[in-house]
């Protein structure tokens, strides 16, 4: 199937919507599927560079994701509608969720849903880095980069604002060379 992106701000907003609404846990996974999935708005390689330049930026991913394609697609009004999308939903359920939870937090099943829901949102966030990585598997280099990346950041515990400079100039040369 082609890609399409959204035809209008309408379609666009919905999308955004969706993403948010279904999106406990992790948004990841949700846009993923969503924008490459459903949708077809992206293919995954789009989708995983988008990612990767806004996990750059300061900011929530998907948020700055949602302001990177809307404008794209339309301009100034697509970020906002893409971005007011994203967080609606997300923004009426953490206030109203966050209002129980102040009121039933002591309770061992409450504590315990808690507890499963973070399983579950990272279960999915391994499930989307494995669907991220299959370009990956073509790229040597791209593989390199990211075990050194996690090396450095995971293993090492060197800051992020010192292994993000230092990635982006490697990534650089090696697209420049045409290794990504």
């Amino acid at each position: 199937m082609p890609i399409t992106p959204p035809r209008n701000l309408f379609e666009l907003f919905t999308g955004f919507l969706a993403i948010g609404a279904r999106s406990f846990g992790g948004v990841m996974p949700w846009a993923h599927r969503t924008m490459v999935e459903e949708r077809r708005w992206l293919t995954p390689a789009d989708f995983a560079e988008t990612i990767g330049l806004c996990q750059f930026l300061p900011g929530p991913n998907i948020g700055n994701a949602s302001i990177v394609l809307g404008k794209r697609w339309f301009g100034l009004s697509g970020a906002v509608v893409a971005f007011l999308g994203l967080m609606g939903f997300p923004f009426i359920w953490v206030m109203a969720l966050g209002a129980l939870y102040q009121e039933y937090s002591f309770l061992p099943e409450v504590k315990a849903v808690v507890t499963g829901v973070g399983v579950a949102g990272a279960g999915l966030i391994l499930g989307t880095a494995v669907k991220l990585g299959r370009d990956l598997v073509r790229k040597p280099a791209a593989l390199v980069l990211v075990a050194a990346c996690f090396g450095a950041v995971g293993v090492a515990r060197f800051s992020m604002y010192l292994v993000l400079p230092v990635a982006l100039v490697l990534a650089l040369v090696a697209s420049r060379r045409n290794w990504l």
